[in-house]
């Protein structure tokens, strides 16, 4: 399913600008308060909400969650996916939206399509007339997972453009046929593009590694921020690469809310394992820039499981600040001994359950999320590292729990 570009301007990309506006917003609130206009047209032209309506919901999806998408990361998306069980009939459906205020949307919001086959191409328009974006929106089946063995091996990249500006990054994501591919990986890098918008698509602190262990593999570095994150002490900004969704307006206001992590998942890991590179960087600094004598930087890979539903089956997302403590984590495979090196060194990690017993019920319902995280500095979400730091990773295996299937019962 191929992703449309995004914003549709002849001035640079819609968030360079919001950051531009951000700044001068600072510099002349004096000369707003003395000033009495009528509101200008909003500029804004997001999908803020979307939701589709089953008639019969339990037959149609695995949880009540799916008939709507709303969170932060969803305005930065260009392709908006509704999953489904297999076998709905998905040939007259009726996406609903919340857009920004003023905006309007074609084709007509709630109108009937056919989405068993294709996406269906949706324009929205700003209010002042000034700004478009594309959504691709599609409903796909969400099947189980077939194998007991499942494969990262990074192959799978491309060279993301932003819209209507010079910049480009780097994405990864997983082939789920011959034909579709499903973007279950995230990084920093649209975060770092805010700062930095004239830095080249290697210079990014995510980017494709073409000597991996086997074929591509991924180099995580740890990169000097630009002007804009340095003057809100955000000096420099981490390699990362995680299962989940990076929501970059909130890179620069709260970034450990930025990083939602996991996709659903319905089998039980019993071990995490891959190859890995490490090299720290010169000089550790903390948020405030100060260098830390004697003390290393150090990488940081793990896997966590949890429970993506409270008691009250709202739905649960963990971030940042939570990743690792959230009370709704059930297992664990944390890589503890990522040591200073520069040849390929392979780690393998049992996942540690605490005892916790898994509801297999909701196992097979997708009631809980896999999240992979690496990162060239452990505490790079803090904005806390070396500036150079290296983190190199490829191969990654998750080796899950077969499923036994009961046998019948043989009376003689």
């Amino acid at each position: 399913m191929p992703v449309p570009p995004g914003y549709l301007d002849t001035t640079g990309t819609k968030m360079e600008t919001k950051i531009r506006r951000w700044l001068i917003v600072a510099a002349t609130t004096s000369l707003l308060a003395s000033c009495f206009k009528d509101e200008p047209a909003n500029a804004e032209c997001d999908i803020e909400k979307a939701w589709i309506h089953f008639d019969q919901p339990s037959a149609s999806v695995w949880s009540l969650n799916d008939t709507i998408l709303e969170d932060s990361a969803l305005v930065n998306r260009d392709l908006i996916v509704f999953k489904v069980k297999p076998r709905t009939d998905r040939s007259r459906l009726a996406p609903q939206f919340k857009l920004t205020p003023g905006a309007t949307i074609q084709p007509a919001n709630g109108s009937i399509h056919d989405f068993t086959n294709d996406t269906i191409l949706y324009t929205v328009s700003s209010e002042d007339g000034n700004w478009q974006r594309l959504y691709r929106v599609a409903v796909v089946e969400q099947r189980h997972t077939t194998q007991d063995i499942i494969h990262y091996d990074f192959e799978q990249y491309s060279l993301y453009q932003v819209p209507n500006s010079s910049a480009s990054y780097y994405t990864w994501y997983e082939m789920l046929d011959e034909t579709e591919k499903e973007e279950i990986w995230a990084s920093g890098n649209a975060g770092f593009k805010l700062s930095n918008f004239s830095a080249k698509p290697d210079e990014y602190p995510t980017c494709p590694l073409a000597d991996g262990h086997s074929g591509y593999g991924v180099k995580l570095v740890t990169r000097k921020t630009g002007p804009i994150a340095q003057a809100v002490n955000k000096r420099l900004a981490a390699g990362n690469l995680f299962l989940g969704s990076f929501d970059p307006t909130n890179a620069l206001k709260d970034a450990l809310r930025a990083t939602r992590f996991g996709i659903r998942f319905d089998k039980k890991p019993l071990n995490f394992s891959g190859w890995y590179k490490y090299k720290p960087g010169e000089a550790f600094q903390n948020q405030d820039g100060s260098i830390v004598e004697g003390k290393q930087d150090i990488g940081t890979i793990y896997a966590i499981f949890y429970r993506n539903t409270d008691e009250q089956g709202q739905p649960i997302t963990l971030y940042g600040d939570n990743v690792q403590t959230s009370p709704f984590i059930v297992g664990k495979a944390i890589v503890t001994n990522i040591e200073p090196t520069d040849e390929w060194t392979r780690f393998s990690v049992d996942f540690d359950y605490r005892g916790q017993e898994i509801d297999y019920g909701l196992l097979t319902e997708f009631g809980y999320t896999l999240a992979i995280v690496c990162s060239s500095s452990t505490d790079g979400a803090y904005f806390q590292g070396a500036v150079g730091s290296t983190l190199c990773v490829d191969e990654f295996t998750l080796t899950c729990e077969t499923e036994i299937i009961p046998q019948p019962t043989t009376t003689h």
